[in-house]
Order: C-alpha cells, then sequence, then structure tokens
C-alpha cells in the first residue's frame, strides 16, 4: 500500500477525539457537500430525481406513502443535516457516528424489531497505484424506504439502478428487503472483477520477476500482499454480516428472501477461498524472486568461475617463467644445470604462448564437454 494510502487511513483514525460524548458526529474538512438522490417506485409507477435539498426529498417521500423509496445521500459535509436526518428517520446517535467514521468493518444491526443497520464495503482496483480502493455503504430499511449514506459521490450501484428503471426482474414487486438484499449482491458481485484485476497483476508481476528480477518489483509484490490482508479482513465481516441475516427472525427476513441471501452467503465464502489463494500465490512471487536471484546469482559466479579456472594455470605458468634465475654463476661462469633453458631460447616465448593458447583451448573444450556453456 502506498504511503500516501495509509497515511489518509491513518488520519481518519486520528481524527476521532479520545473520551468524545458517545454518538458526537465529527465532519472532516475533506468530506464532499450532501446530494440527495431519489427513487421512489410501486407496481405501476416510477420516478426518479436529484433533489435540491433535504427539505424536498422529505416532502417528496411523505406525499408517497404507498410508494417504496430509495433514498441516496452522498456527501458528509453538512453536520447539521446528518443531525436532522437521524431526528427524522429515528436511528440512534451511535448508528449516525458509525456512517460518518467512515472506516467501520462490515456489519448488521437490528433495531426497532423489524429496521435494519447494515455497514458493507464497495471495493474497486486501482490500476494506476495498484491499490484498493474502498468506500463505505450504510443502509438503513424502514417501512416503505431504504436509506443509503455514503462518502463519496461514485458507486457500484448503477446496474441496481439501471434494473429498477427499466422495471426488470422481480425488484418491483418484492418487499424493501429484497432491494436491500440486492444492494449487498451487488457490492459482492464488485469484488469478483476485483479479484480479477489483482489475478492479472500478478501474471504482470510474475513475468517481471522472470525477465528483469529487481528490488522494485519485490517491493510491488510486498505491497499487493498487504492489499490482499486488507481484502481479506474486509471479506471475513461480509461473510459473518450474511450468517447473522440468514439467523434473524421471519419478521426481518421472510423465508422466501433467505435463498438470495444464502447465495449472497456463498459468494462471500467463495471470495474468502479466491483472497486466500491470490495471497498464497504473492507468497509464491517472493519465493519466485528469491530463487530468480539466487539463480542470476549463479550465473554469474559461474562465469567468474570459469574466467578464474581459464586464468590460473596461465598465471602459473607466467609466475613460472617469470622467476628470471640466473642461468651462470656471474663470479665463475659456472652453468647450472637445473636453470631454466627456455628463458634463453629464441623461439621460447612464441613457443610459451602457444603452450598457454593450448591450454585456453583445452580447459574451453572440457568445460563445453561438461555442458557449462549451454544453461548460460
Amino acid at each position: 500500500m502506498p504511503k500516501r494510502k495509509r497515511t489518509r487511513i491513518r488520519n481518519k483514525i486520528l481524527e476521532r477525539k479520545a473520551g468524545a460524548k458517545p454518538g458526537s458526529l465529527f465532519v472532516p474538512a475533506e468530506a464532499f457537500a450532501p446530494r440527495f438522490f431519489l427513487m421512489s417506485f410501486s407496481d405501476d409507477y416510477f420516478e426518479e430525481s436529484e433533489v435540491e435539498n433535504y427539505a424536498t426529498l422529505l416532502k417528496k417521500v411523505n406525499t408517497r406513502p404507498d410508494a417504496r423509496h430509495w433514498i441516496d445521500i452522498r456527501g458528509y459535509g453538512d453536520l447539521s443535516l446528518l443531525e436532522h436526518i437521524t431526528q427524522d428517520f429515528g436511528l440512534h446517535p451511535l448508528q449516525m457516528e458509525d456512517v460518518v467514521n467512515d472506516y467501520q468493518r462490515p456489519k448488521v444491526e437490528e433495531f426497532d424489531e423489524t429496521r435494519l443497520f447494515i455497514v458493507t464495503r464497495m471495493l474497486r482496483w486501482s490500476s494506476e497505484q495498484h491499490t484498493l480502493l474502498d468506500v463505505q455503504l450504510s443502509l438503513f430499511t424502514g417501512s416503505n424506504y431504504v436509506l443509503t449514506l455514503q462518502s463519496d459521490y461514485e458507486d457500484c450501484l448503477d446496474p441496481l439502478r439501471e434494473r429498477i428503471r427499466i422495471g426488470k426482474g422481480i425488484i418491483r414487486q418484492r418487499p424493501l428487503m429484497y432491494m436491500a438484499y440486492a444492494m449487498l449482491d451487488v457490492v459482492l458481485d464488485y469484488y469478483f472483477p476485483v479479484i480479477a484485476d489483482i489475478s492479472n497483476y500478478i501474471d504482470e508481476l510474475e513475468e517481471k520477476i522472470l525477465r528483469t528480477p529487481s528490488k522494485r518489483i519485490l517491493t510491488h509484490v510486498l505491497d499487493l500482499k498487504s492489499e490482499l490482508v486488507k481484502m481479506r479482513r474486509i471479506a471475513w465481516p461480509e461473510r459473518d454480516k450474511m450468517t447473522e441475516l440468514l439467523r434473524m427472525d421471519e419478521d426481518v427476513i421472510p423465508e422466501d428472501l433467505r435463498v438470495y441471501f444464502r447465495d449472497a452467503y456463498d459468494h462471500t465464502v467463495q471470495l474468502i477461498d479466491l483472497i486466500d489463494n491470490h495471497k498464497d500465490m504473492t507468497s509464491s512471487l517472493v519465493e519466485l524472486y528469491m530463487s530468480t536471484v539466487s539463480n542470476r546469482m549463479n550465473e554469474i559466479m559461474k562465469v567468474l568461475t570459469i574466467i578464474s579456472s581459464i586464468f590460473i594455470p596461465l598465471s602459473f605458468v607466467a609466475g613460472v617463467y617469470g622467476m628470471n634465475f640466473s642461468r651462470e654463476d656471474p663470479e665463475t661462469g659456472e652453468v647450472f644445470r637445473y636453470s631454466m633453458p627456455e628463458l634463453y631460447h629464441p623461439y621460447g616465448y612464441p613457443v610459451l604462448l602457444l603452450v598457454m593458447f593450448s591450454l585456453v583451448m583445452i580447459q574451453l573444450y572440457l568445460f563445453y564437454r561438461k555442458g557449462w556453456f549451454r544453461s548460460m
């Protein structure tokens, strides 16, 4: 994970004031200004709009109590607005605190017997930075509405919006809890393209390691492993959340909807298996890097060994004939029997060069016969 990403998450944690009153809200300076979106529909009715302000949004919802509404508020840049939402929708201040402090683990809470507060995390893979980008989606269910809150303007729920617009499937006829399931299902479905992008990135890193291993590539592998650990920390609570939803009473999750939540649960189990598999693949990449670097070092040592093996006998010959012992006694003129007559032979130097060249060729031939050059 890049240092900038780590710093952003750390700042989110440090911004929480220690000892503050439970349920107190804190809006970061960089929070987006709120935008209001509304989808109202029934079996034979549909209306979609971006509303100018919160008062108009409430008026539209209250005007059609017989319809089902998807209230989508994006951006937390207005503290008074958050307080009004808490009061108007009967939310607990601690729940709104979890919404604003948007680095919560996925979870589900039941309140007011049949109403749910669900936290899920939307993931996206950045191909430029090779990091996971995640945004918290907070979801509240009511008698005739589903309220979603998020800090960013962009999300992954456009396919669901399109299904509602064209009336595709059974989403307009089903209870609102089915739409809550549909939102969770779309969020989980987008985890799989992220896994596919990570898989392609792993293949790319493997190719680079085999071609030109470097410490920079190893850093990328370790960063990817950290991203997979982060993704696993998100996927496990998603599975626990689905398990808790399946254990709820029929008043909250009707029996005919449980099959859909079980399918979403199966998706979370599959995701965890894929994440663990890719995490093992990144560990294998580290081992591949170490093995490749070791093999390259062995190749370098082999080349140096061959060069040294060639020059060792040449150095020996040159050393022996470079001792320059005298052939005769300078005082008596006596010729020494065991001196080096080759030093004074007229063809001694060319013969010695020929012998040294022959040694080199014999060594190269022996190295070739042993296959030392085939793997270089």
